[in-house]
């Protein structure tokens, strides 16, 4: 009976043993498992965010795609309804004094609601006195402007150009359009979405090109709209060349005499050319008259 009570004794104790190490590992697998169910809903969160801030960063690459590719067409009313034509006007007048026709000229400029750019006058002791003067009108008024040209004075030639800038027009007013509705959702992405620093940066970098874009076709616009409403007519007028000394600087009669002697000098060169044909023609002429009249000399006898 010994025996057998010693051994249950012990199977107790390892049977305690072993449960008591079950507990633990019980309690041990119980409190990871609660420590996995407390953190797998910020696990979750975590990826849902990560997961929309792909997307939203493939959207906003999609969208650039987009604005760089597709252009859609602006509404018609959007361009002007006069046209987007730019004319622009070249006049060169003859007159009998620039000062009275450079006064003339900025008159016309004043009635017409313009004004006067850039003025330049050329004068000097061996040129005739002339002026290039630079009219900025309202585009409505330029066929009033060319017609009032006769004026100032004779007109010597005059021209007109007209440039169509519609489709140029359209085209920068349909990008500056993309270009603000994808501003747009890029201001939003950055309101309503958390990132990390890099993913905000780089976001806040495509904020900018798109912005520095939108400034640089508003510009080509206004300058379009500005070139459109106001029209550039160079307006050059130059006094009439004298009857008798001819241009300033010269003498009509000293032009003569130098044309005299050229003439005469031209006339000894022809001259002296025309010998190496006359010299060699006369030598062969005379030696054949002398032969003939030999000739004759040595046939007159033996016929008596």
């Amino acid at each position: 009976m010994t025996i057998p009570t010693r051994l249950t004794s012990r199977s107790l104790f390892a049977l305690a043993l072993v449960l008591t190490g079950c507990g633990t590992m019980m309690s041990v697998s119980d409190s990871t498992t609660v420590t996995s169910a407390a953190s797998e809903p910020a696990l979750q969160d975590k990826s849902r965010r990560e997961v929309a801030l792909g997307a939203a960063m493939a959207k906003v690459a999609g969208e650039r795609m987009a604005a760089q590719q597709i252009r859609p067409v602006a509404p018609p009313q959007q361009v002007p309804a006069t046209g987007m034509i730019i004319r622009n006007g070249y006049v060169s007048v003859q007159v009998d004094s620039i000062e009275i026709a450079i006064d003339r000229v900025r008159r016309l400029t004043a009635s017409l609601g313009g004004h006067l750019g850039n003025v330049s006058i050329q004068t000097g002791e061996h040129q005739v006195r002339s002026a290039s003067l630079e009219m900025k009108i309202p585009a409505a008024r330029f066929d009033s402007a060319m017609i009032g040209m006769p004026a100032l004075g004779k007109v010597e030639h005059s021209s007109a150009t007209a440039e169509d800038v519609g489709e140029e027009f359209v085209d920068i007013t349909a990008r500056v359009a993309n270009a603000k509705r994808l501003e747009e959702r890029l201001v939003n992405l950055l309101a309503t979405r958390t990132a990390k620093l890099s993913d905000v940066l780089a976001v806040e970098r495509e904020l900018a090109r798109v912005r520095e874009e939108i400034e640089r076709h508003e510009g080509r616009i206004r300058f379009l709209s500005s070139r459109v409403a106001t029209s550039t007519i160079v307006a050059t007028v130059h006094e009439k060349l004298p009857i008798i000394a001819g241009p300033p600087g010269t003498n009509v009669f000293v032009a003569a005499l130098k044309n005299m002697w050229r003439n005469f000098v031209k006339f000894l060169a022809t001259g002296i050319e025309l010998l190496g044909v006359l010299v060699p023609v006369s030598a062969i002429a005379w030696g054949v008259f002398v032969g003939w009249r030999r000739w004759q000399r040595r046939r007159t006898p033996a016929t008596v």
